[in-house]
């Protein structure tokens, strides 16, 4: 029987089995281990897709992760799991006009911050007055 070749951080089911369980994020039912950095990066992708266990075990299992991403170097941004999968919030300052929104919207900003002479501004007009504010 051919056997395939296994990279160091490859988990057959034998080593797998070996594990303890405190060696996964979800100890209970022996899902997501985090046993080196490709795994970690693993159990935050797949966070969602563990199912039958409860928001506490998700906590705890998150807090597993964290740690692990710790030991290994994995950047995690994250502070709770419910922010996983989720786009990042946009960094801009709220008195930043985007560019890319609607005239409406500025000139509905500029109304909110009375700037003068809003009503006869284009779009770019409303964007450097706002900017200026």
């Amino acid at each position: 029987m051919a056997t395939r070749k296994q990279t160091s951080n490859q988990l057959d089911a034998e080593d797998r089995d070996a594990l303890p369980d405190s060696a996964f994020a979800f100890p209970r039912v022996r899902k997501e281990p985090l046993n080196d950095a490709r795994h970690v990066r693993n159990a935050l992708a797949r966070f969602d897709q563990v199912r039958d266990v409860t928001d506490q075990e998700r906590d705890e299992a998150f807090e597993r992760i964290r740690r692990a991403a710790g030991r290994f170097g994995v950047e995690m941004t994250e502070d709770s799991w419910r922010e996983l999968g989720k786009p990042a919030p946009a960094r801009r300052s709220s008195d930043k006009p985007r560019p890319e929104a609607p005239k409406k919207d500025l000139y509905a900003e500029a109304q909110r911050r009375k700037v003068p002479g809003r009503s006869t501004m284009t779009k770019a007009e409303l964007i450097e007055a706002l900017r200026d504010r």
